[in-house]
C-alpha cells in the first residue's frame, strides 16, 4: 500500500523482556485512533501485516505485537500447514503473560502515537482469544474477536469488559463448537455486556484469511464492512 507507512518496533514489557511489532499508519498522516491487530498462532505474518496495513489506511495507528516473543527469534512467523510448529508457542503463552503483552502494547500506542486512549483492538483464531482478554485488561473503545478459540477459559474476565464486542463465528468451524460460542453469549448476557454475535452458517475457521484453503471471500468482505462500520461508530 503506498498510501501508509510501516515499520518493526521494539516494546518493553513488564516482565523485563522485549516484544517486536509491526506498526502501520497513513503515510503523513497523525491519526487520532488506534487498534491492536493480534495474530493468530503462525506469527506476525505476511497476511497479518497487510491486514494491520489494510487498518492503518483506513486512517488507524495499527500495531500487531509478536506475543511468541518468550520462546520464539524476532520476526518468527510460520506456514498455514505447519500446526505442529505453531502449537508449543500458543501452549507457551500463559494469561499473564498475555495480558502484560496487550497493556505493553496498549501503553506504547498511547504513549508513542496521537491516539491517545482512543484505541480499539482485533484478532483472529489465537488473536480473536487475545482481543477478549485486551478489552478486559485495558480501557477499549472497541473490541473485535474473529473466531476466537478456546474462549470458555476467559470467561472469568467477563465482567472486566470495558468496550462493546464484536464476536465473528463461522458455523461450519470444527475447532469452536456451537456450545463454546453459546458459552461465550450467555456469559456476556449474565454480565450485562454490550455485544454483537456474528455467525456466517457458510464459512470455517480462519475464513477471514485469504492465504488459508478455508478463506470465504463473501464472508471476509461482509465483515470487513461490519468491523469498520463497528470501529467508526466507536472511535
Amino acid at each position: 500500500m503506498s498510501n501508509i507507512t510501516s515499520q518493526h518496533v521494539e516494546i518493553k514489557v513488564d516482565d523485563g523482556t522485549t516484544m517486536l511489532a509491526w506498526l502501520a499508519q497513513p503515510a503523513g498522516e497523525k491519526p487520532t485512533r488506534g487498534i491492536m491487530v493480534f495474530p493468530e498462532i503462525f506469527g506476525v505474518n505476511a497476511h497479518i501485516r497487510d491486514v494491520t496495513n489494510r487498518f492503518a489506511g483506513l486512517g488507524f495507528f495499527a500495531i500487531s505485537p509478536e506475543v511468541f516473543h518468550r520462546t520464539v527469534p524476532p520476526k518468527w512467523e510460520t506456514n498455514y500447514t505447519d500446526f505442529a510448529g505453531a502449537m508449543p508457542h500458543m501452549q507457551a503463552v500463559k494469561e499473564a503473560s498475555l495480558e502484560s503483552d496487550v497493556k505493553a502494547t496498549y501503553h506504547w500506542l498511547k504513549s508513542n502515537t496521537q491516539a491517545g486512549d482512543n484505541i480499539a483492538s482485533v484478532g483472529y483464531c489465537m488473536g480473536g482469544r487475545t482481543s477478549f482478554l485486551a478489552n478486559s485488561a485495558v480501557p477499549l473503545k472497541a473490541a473485535i474477536s474473529y473466531y476466537g478459540g478456546n474462549m470458555p477459559t476467559l470467561l472469568h474476565r467477563t465482567s472486566k469488559l470495558s468496550a462493546t464486542m464484536l464476536f465473528f463465528w463461522g458455523e461450519l468451524d470444527s475447532h469452536i463448537p456451537a456450545e463454546h460460542r453459546t458459552q461465550v453469549t450467555k456469559a456476556m448476557r449474565e454480565a450485562k455486556k454490550d455485544y454483537i454475535d456474528v455467525v456466517f452458517s457458510y464459512a470455517d475457521h480462519g475464513f477471514f484469511c485469504d492465504a488459508r484453503q478455508s478463506y470465504q471471500p463473501d464472508a471476509a468482505r461482509l465483515s470487513w464492512d461490519l468491523a469498520q462500520a463497528f470501529l467508526k461508530s466507536r472511535l
